[in-house]
């Protein structure tokens, strides 16, 4: 038998594993400790597994991912999201739609914050959806905004999403966060304007708040400065070649433990509630990674990574072609599967493609996180339209209905990266010391 046979019967057994409910991260060390053993020996995949499993946890790079976690779950579990959508609210509440739009921005500062989709979705989400059934507005509407809007963790800086991205293909972090700093207020953008187009045709869907005074708008300024000042800090950083991506998580986790702490958001319970949250996600992500390491390895001895692309290249596609035949995957994969643990299964052959065809991989890396944004909401298994039916009363099909205007945003969001790939790339390639 061929190794790039064995590499085929490999994926299709990883596929079969992750049907019956394992976990993806054993299933794809389990495959590709077997799979290496029967290409190159038993005693080599020993070797392999031990060595593998060993450089991804004892990587320098790998710090990266618990100190933005940390910062994330500090910022999440504070209550500092309340005073964000306040802040917002108060800007831009009275306008028709302004609730809604207050949602979207509070998102997008949250977003720049957290990391994290689900928790940003639950934490703005509990505070939002309230004060629009206050003011009438359209449950599907309501809903559809916070189920998208706090999809923007993953493509706003920090993310989860760039991290693991980073990692597995070994591209810059650094790079990557500034390379969704763009495309994120865009989208932000392309939401506003679908909540202002829905509100036009149906002015009932999203009736005009209250309107505050320049004087409140000025205090609440005064309480987020702080956090303003740090997300410059870190991201800016960055930018400047001042810090390393591990450099600034550390002093992202630092700073929002002091921020928090000193405007009295944090207590020693939710602190401690935050860095046991930071350690479940780091050991969940770790152990992905060290499962897709390990299947990477696999299907490097099995030469599927070589056989694959260039099989694709004897089909005569172009590569836009090949490249929409790949949106459309990950649109279905993120109907069905927790979509980062979907991109940590698909990268190891996805990948090589991309580079094959010639796409820039950053670019790639965004491209990619905007379609995971889009499996977050998309039936039927849309992870933050799970999770709002969970916390409020609201039907699951309600919130799907009111998700697909701003799934329509992503996919322009899509097209424009696609025709204006500098959009993601121009402040990549204007970082200092990149």
């Amino acid at each position: 038998m061929s190794p790039e046979m064995v590499g085929v019967i490999g994926a299709c057994v990883l596929l079969v594993l992750i049907l019956l409910k394992m976990n993806i991260g054993l299933s794809m060390a389990a495959v590709g400790f077997f799979g290496f053993a029967w290409i190159g020996g038993f005693d080599s995949a020993v070797s392999m597994i031990g060595t593998t499993a060993y450089h991804t946890v004892a990587s320098y790079s790998i710090t990266v991912v618990p100190l933005f976690v940390l910062m994330g779950a500090v910022i999440s579990n504070s209550g500092l999201g309340e005073t964000l959508y306040d802040a917002a609210f108060r800007w831009v509440g009275h306008v028709r739609g302004g609730l809604a739009i207050a949602t979207i921005a509070a998102c997008a500062i949250f977003a720049a914050m957290c990391g994290s989709s689900l928790a940003e979705s639950v934490t703005i989400g509990r505070i939002a959806l309230p004060e629009m059934r206050r003011y009438k507005y359209s449950d599907s509407m309501a809903t559809g905004c916070v189920a998208c809007a706090g999809s923007l963790a993953i493509l706003i800086p920090p993310s989860i999403g760039f991290l693991m991205y980073g990692l597995l293909t070994e591209q810059s972090v650094g790079l990557l966060f500034m390379a969704g700093v763009i495309p994120g207020i865009i989208l932000a953008l392309l939401f506003v304007l679908t909540v202002m187009t829905i509100t036009k045709i149906n002015p009932a869907a999203g009736p005009a708040g209250a309107k505050s005074t320049w004087k409140e708008r000025m205090v609440i300024l005064k309480i987020i400065g702080p956090v303003g000042a740090l997300l410059l800090l870190v991201l800016g950083g960055i930018y400047a070649g001042i810090f390393t991506p591990t450099e600034a998580g550390a002093v992202g986790a630092f700073g929002a433990i002091v921020v928090t702490a000193v405007s009295r958001f944090l207590t020693g319970k939710r602190l401690l509630e935050s860095i046991i949250e930071a350690g479940t996600t780091t050991a969940m992500i770790i152990t992905l990674m060290m499962g897709a390491f390990i299947f990477m390895k696999f299907l490097t001895i099995s030469k599927l990574t070589i056989a694959l692309p260039t099989w694709i290249s004897g089909l005569g596609f172009s590569p836009y072609a090949t490249l929409v035949v790949i949106i459309l995957f990950y649109i279905a994969l993120g109907m069905f599967f927790d979509i980062l643990s979907g991109m940590v299964l698909t990268i190891p052959l996805i990948f090589p493609i991309i580079t094959h065809l010639g796409f820039d991989p950053i670019w790639f890396g965004v491209l990619l996180v905007v379609l995971q944004e889009m499996g977050l909401a998309t039936p039927p298994i849309g992870m933050n339209v799970f999770l709002l039916a969970t916390v409020t009363d609201v039907p699951m099909k309600t919130i799907f209905r009111g998700v697909w205007p701003f799934v329509g945003a992503m996919a322009l969001m899509l097209v424009i990266l696609i025709l204006f790939p500098q959009i993601a790339l121009w402040l990549p390639n204007g970082m200092i010391g990149k």
